[in-house]
């Protein structure tokens, strides 16, 4: 007989992914979790992107979590402070601080399949075992470099987006920023406000559409705090208008058709309107389809562009001199500060721990050719690991907050499963990952992210590593409920009542 008992839990990382999780897991009445947090407060990426413009892309009604959706948000778009106060607020109300350990950064994590449990190594020296890991470090965490030749003789300042070094002043100074995804998107205006010239290196130019976004006021406030019903309405609505226009990112059909329009019809009338040369306006029009890449919601973006001490500069970079960076043109731009806005490694995802499983294989061994989980959670031959956040589970258009929350629900199911069951391992079926993959890929073959542009949605051989194929409430389905013959399921064996085991 297996003896039921509630598994002991490490989570790595605080924040939505880590903070739901423990939320989840205390709502099944299960606090055997301890949550491992490399820094010294709860947050995440919303605690380390600290860039001058930094906010969400989604509105602020629905980028919070469904447990906690009555927040008095000051904007239609959550700003990078609110947003942080936000999950320092979960984590306070919920009693999730108590069991985080802070400044214990996980660096690895084996599977000891004798004992079916997993040992974490700490950057400290220390280690922690765990029946169960969940890794909640998201797919954004890991800053992308880009490899520019000579750059240790550039003299000014150099940093990246996500690691902003506030004591250097653009006041008056010359800057540069690398790149023109969404982090550049944001803090180019705010940049261009303060720099006497600002450069921007523009590798491709994105589809952007204007951000509905301004702040509630006041009589909004006493509506939405006096009569909540009023919150949960507008969460309604603008969850389904975006699972509605996010069909513009599915299959061809008549809905996809006009979703489509309406996106290409609002990023090209907001061109003309903001930018008035059109030699520029060519240099800012995509070459690809709508969606290939993430979509830009700005209202200063474009204007910004168009603004007299900006210059957008497509040439490639050849390599940086001491005074600033050259280009393949023979052009030479002397800056004072240089700024990363290239994103994140996201394809490496749990980069840079070390997660070795059964057989002694490593988690970067099984995904040499791009990372895949079933369901975006499990990967086979890593019994008892669970990944939120994890491959194929992110949105051209959502909110990936509704992501997780299904996510970390499935997880629960697979922990009371293991408490009730008393089970030492659960491991997904190759056959059944397998399966997941194949289709996933399949789909993404006739997808919009795979036609033929780069982002950060693909590997370097062009496979889609990152996005989930279809809508939201697509997933929601097909992670209600957790398949048990999916899994290899090994019951525990408690050795104290088997003596005969224990002599073997």
């Amino acid at each position: 007989m297996s003896i039921p008992r509630t598994p002991k839990i490490a989570i790595i990382g605080t924040g939505f992914g880590g903070l739901g999780m423990a939320y989840y897991l205390k709502q099944a009445g299960i606090e055997s979790f301890t949550i491992f947090e490399k820094a010294d407060d709860v947050g995440g990426v919303w605690r380390e992107n600290t860039y001058p413009g930094a906010a969400c892309d989604i509105p602020s009604h629905l980028y919070s979590f469904s447990f906690e959706p009555h927040y008095p948000w000051a904007r239609r778009y959550g700003r990078q402070s609110e947003i942080l106060d936000y999950l320092r607020h979960v984590a306070h109300k919920y009693d999730l601080r108590s069991h985080v350990r802070f400044k214990q950064e996980v660096i690895g994590a084996d599977f000891d399949a004798r004992r079916s449990l997993w040992i974490l190594s700490l950057r400290d020296g220390g280690s922690f075992e765990a029946d169960l890991l969940i890794s909640a470090v998201g797919q954004l965490h890991q800053p992308q470099i880009p490899v520019i030749a000579g750059i240790e003789r550039f003299v000014g300042r150099a940093f990246h987006s996500a690691r902003w070094q506030h004591d250097f002043d653009f006041h008056g100074k010359t800057a540069a920023v690398v790149g023109t995804g969404p982090s550049a998107v944001q803090l180019v205006p705010e940049l261009a406000k303060q720099v006497k010239k600002l450069y921007v290196f523009q590798r491709s130019p994105g589809w952007c559409i204007p951000k509905y976004d301004r702040p509630y006021t006041r009589f909004e406030r006493f509506l939405l705090t006096r009569i909540p019903q009023l919150h949960s309405l507008d969460r309604g609505k603008m969850f389904w208008l975006i699972e509605y226009l996010a069909s513009a990112l599915q299959p061809k059909s008549r809905i996809n058709s006009l979703a489509k329009a309406i996106f290409k019809y609002g990023s090209r009338l907001l061109m003309r309107l903001q930018v008035k040369d059109a030699a520029l306006r060519q240099k800012l029009t995509p070459d690809y389809p709508l969606g290939c890449k993430r979509t830009l919601l700005s209202n200063e973006w474009l204007a910004t562009l168009a603004a007299p001490n900006v210059e957008v500069v497509t040439a490639p970079i050849a390599s940086a001199t001491p005074s600033g960076l050259a280009t393949t043109d023979g052009k030479a731009y002397a800056v004072d500060a240089l700024v990363y806005g290239t994103g994140f490694e996201a394809t490496q995802f749990l980069a840079p721990m070390r997660i070795t499983g059964l057989d002694q294989r490593t988690l970067d061994e099984r995904w040499q050719k791009g990372a895949e989980a079933y369901l975006g959670m499990c990967v086979s031959g890593f019994p008892n690991l669970f990944i939120v956040y994890g491959p194929n589970t992110n949105l051209g258009a959502g909110s990936i907050i509704f992501m997780l929350e299904c996510q970390q629900k499935y997880i629960v199911q697979a922990v009371k499963l293991m408490r009730d069951k008393g089970l030492a391992s659960i491991d997904v079926l190759s056959q059944a990952e397998r399966a997941f993959t194949d289709d996933i890929q399949a789909r993404s073959r006739g997808s919009v992210y795979e036609a033929g542009c780069h982002s950060w949605y693909l590997t370097a051989d062009g496979r889609n590593s990152n996005n989930w194929i279809g809508y939201m409430t697509d997933y929601k389905r097909a992670v209600r409920t957790l398949e048990t013959a999916h899994f290899l399921l090994t019951p525990r064996v408690d050795i104290e009542t088997r003596p005969n085991l224990l002599a073997a």
